[in-house]
């Protein structure tokens, strides 16, 4: 359970102050970050179990041909979209995670923390398990529709969710109990799940679907996908660059957010609009993807040595989104045909760093778990 902290114990355990790094180191930082972010991207779009040189690769990417046809195809239509995907996936997440711990004074917060990952898979469940057993077709083993399918159910899944937390979040005072009750509805959409599973509804192959969604994945969008999927994004770390303001204000509580004339219930609401927004849409077409949340925030605060949310939001998009191209370039296994699961590696890449900051905040005598 997670457990009340004071104030002060937050403001030293959640961030760093609020100023940090010189003006120019901050900029190289940024810079570093956007850097590898472009390294991985093209390495993304690369490298694989056929190896595409870089020059071909730019000159496909800039519409020109090229001598093999095949590389035409691998990049645009299969390397080019998940690219895409990673690049965006890690930044909202990224974003969404660093919204969620600022707003809940707590380092281990993540953006399924209210139950979005939760009712997302309900709705994936609902589909692929017990809509299929009633009969309807199978399209590519994996839902009703196929992958748009299965993104429109974990999407209604998380929206029914979101709109409950965001109805509570206007009645309640503290984030504590918002907090708390997503929790519990993770917990009780969960249990849900494993009932469905456990009573038998599907035959095998929708349950291994459905399984193999909870994987996570950046390989499943199409171009007609990322139609949706990059507009929303976007629009989503567009909102999050408006709250910055909001969430140094929060940092450091809402009395005293609401002493310096912040409507704290207002800002609450919006922070959890734009996470909820982002983490719902990200799991909806790439499926629940483990650790960059609550990992990425803290990665980011080491390496710009700052809290304030000015500089944090663009680099934690950018950490974010370098990590899960890293994340997702490790998961293809280059030069072979075999894949590992997504949630496997990003869970490899996050777990020691959860691990650290316990560590670090232990060091400091401030509580985070029970």
């Amino acid at each position: 359970m997670v457990a009340a902290r004071t104030d002060h114990a937050v403001t030293t355990t959640t961030s760093t102050a609020l100023t940090g790094l010189p003006g120019l180191s901050r900029a190289l930082a940024l810079g570093a970050a956007a850097l590898l972010a472009v390294v991985l991207f093209m390495l993304t779009v690369a490298v694989g179990s056929v190896s595409i040189p870089v020059s071909e690769v730019v000159r496909l990417l800039l519409g020109q041909e090229t001598g093999e046809q095949s590389w035409a195809v691998i990049v645009r239509e299969v390397r080019l979209p998940r690219a895409l995907t990673g690049l965006l996936a890690g930044a909202a997440l990224g974003v969404s995670g660093l919204q969620m711990q600022t707003l809940f004074r707590n380092p281990l917060a993540d953006p399924f923390i209210l139950g979005i990952s939760a009712g997302a898979s309900l709705g994936v469940a609902l589909v692929v398990l017990v809509a299929g057993a009633a009969g309807t077709a199978m399209v590519g083993g994996l839902g009703l529709l196929g992958n748009l399918g299965v993104a429109g159910a974990a999407a209604v899944g998380a929206a029914v969710v979101t709109a409950g937390v965001l109805a509570l979040s206007r009645r309640v005072t503290g984030p504590a109990t918002v907090l708390i009750v997503g929790l519990m509805a993770g917990y009780a959409i969960s249990a849900i799940v494993s009932v469905l599973i456990y009573s038998g509804f599907g035959r095998l192959e929708r349950i291994r679907a459905y399984v193999a969604w909870g994987f996570g994945s950046f390989g499943g969008t199409t171009w007609s996908e990322l139609q949706v999927f990059v507009p929303v994004l976007l629009v989503g770390l567009a909102l999050s660059t408006t709250t910055t303001k909001q969430l140094n204000a929060l940092l450091l509580g809402d009395r005293y957010a609401a002493s310096m004339g912040l409507h704290v219930r207002r800002a609450r609401l919006g922070v959890i609009l734009a996470a909820s927004l982002m983490a719902g849409t990200v799991t909806a077409f790439c499926g629940p993807i483990a650790f960059l949340g609550v990992a990425v925030p803290h990665l980011t605060r080491g390496l710009v040595r700052s809290g304030d949310h000015r500089l944090l939001v663009p680099a934690v998009a950018l950490v974010g989104a370098a990590t899960a191209l890293a994340a997702g370039l490790v998961a293809q296994l280059p030069g072979t045909d075999a894949t590992l699961p997504l949630n496997a590696v990003t869970s490899l890449i996050g777990a020691p760093v959860v691990v650290a900051v316990l560590l670090r905040l232990r060091r400091r005598g401030a509580a985070v778990l029970t």
